[in-house]
């Protein structure tokens, strides 16, 4: 009697197991998948990349551009986001390294390499130097701009003076390098809750600095947002924001700090995806009434 108890059990689970793969993944509509090699340093990471709903049917519509950090946790929100308040934009989400094994001692969580290709200053002691390899933001941004972007315009219909950035965290904090390193990157940026210290605060000060003594344009509009809840974090951000403003003369547009209530670091990522769309939306022509003068 035992043994048929366990015959059964057996079959039961192995019928069990054979359902439960037969179920499909669900995959977001009109995405994609394209793999992308730094053609400087040979690593590997994939676009993720949404198109909007009629894409293609007049080549002659040009289309805004996201490109946004942190491929796997964006992704579906800002696909959904996208979907309701930028439908004619084209996402395009960058993923962590993918073969970044090698490069941290073994280490397989994906998201391994975002604090090198994120952040522009070394860690603050040679131990914490030595696990994350930080500092880095300089290969990443180039990358981005001889890599990412060039494939994109080649190969889909962009219009490429409506590039947008969308960073969160440490995804801020990089898109706050871009603005003052090479601000043609993108003509609007999204810095949700930028992970600033007083390190990487003052490096943007004097990088700042640097381009309003050699007059070089800074033509962006910029929206910065934080959580009501990141106490630490609101001085350093409104430090930022100071700065954006005394560089309006250069050309920068930084829409006034948006404060998302009630909410922790982690808990206003959702509110600042949803709240920048509908900013931008205000700024980027619809690419149909663009394209005809309309």
């Amino acid at each position: 009697m035992k043994k048929f108890i366990v015959v059964i059990a057996l079959i039961l689970l192995s019928l069990t197991g054979a359902q439960s793969s037969d179920h499909k993944s669900y995959k977001i509509l009109r995405t994609e998948v394209v793999p992308i090699t730094d053609s400087s340093t040979g690593r590997a990471y994939d676009l993720y990349i949404r198109l909007p709903e009629d894409y293609g049917k007049d080549a002659s519509v040009k289309h805004p551009v996201v490109y946004a950090t942190d491929g796997d946790w964006h992704m579906p929100l800002l696909s959904g986001a996208a979907e309701f308040m930028l439908p004619n934009a084209i996402v395009v989400v960058m993923s962590w390294q993918k073969d970044s094994k090698d490069d941290f001692d073994g280490d397989e969580r994906p998201h391994r390499s975002r604090n090198r290709d994120y952040t522009f200053i070394p860690a603050p002691t040679p131990e914490l130097q030595a696990k994350y390899k930080d500092g880095q933001a300089r290969n990443h941004l180039t990358f981005i701009r001889n890599d990412v972007i060039k494939y994109v315009e080649a190969n889909y219909q962009t219009d490429p003076t409506e590039r947008i950035y969308f960073g969160f965290s440490l995804g801020g904090q990089f898109g706050s390098y871009i603005l003052f390193e090479e601000p043609d990157t993108f003509k609007h940026y999204v810095l949700g809750s930028p992970a600033f210290d007083p390190r990487s605060l003052k490096f943007l000060q004097d990088l700042a600095t640097k381009h309003e003594a050699d007059g070089t344009p800074l033509n962006a509009n910029v929206y910065v947002s934080v959580g009501e809840k990141e106490t630490d974090a609101i001085p350093l951000i409104e430090a930022f924001m100071s700065m954006l403003q005394r560089h309006k003369a250069a050309g920068l547009n930084p829409k006034e700090l948006e404060i998302v209530e009630k909410s922790g670091h982690s808990e206003a990522f959702p509110a600042t995806a949803v709240r920048s769309f509908k900013w931008l939306s205000g700024l980027i022509a619809d690419p149909e009434s663009a394209s005809t003068g309309r």
